[in-house]
């Protein structure tokens, strides 16, 4: 075997090694994914608004001053429709 023989070899090894770190990845995620979707049922089925629920996980993941903005951008368009609340 020359060298180029090997290194195709040695490639063709690590991209495999790759693929397979990938796969068992994916079906990690489609397992969680799965395991989310049945707590969302769960949730929903006890009488709690997964809509909401989303957008609270959402706005969670948001540090404090990006959630701020998105709530001035929020007030000030329903404002700009006349959707907002009144006082």
């Amino acid at each position: 075997m020359d060298s180029t023989e090997d290194s195709r070899v040695v490639a063709a090894g690590q991209l495999r090694a790759f693929i397979e770190r990938i796969e068992r990845l994916e079906e990690e995620k489609t397992t969680i994914s799965d395991d989310i979707k049945e707590i969302f049922a769960e949730a929903k089925g006890t009488g709690f608004d997964t809509k909401a629920m989303r957008k609270i996980i959402a706005r969670r993941k948001l540090d404090a001053a990006e959630r701020a903005e998105q709530d001035t951008i929020l007030d000030l368009y329903e404002e700009a429709l006349g959707m907002a609340a009144a006082d």
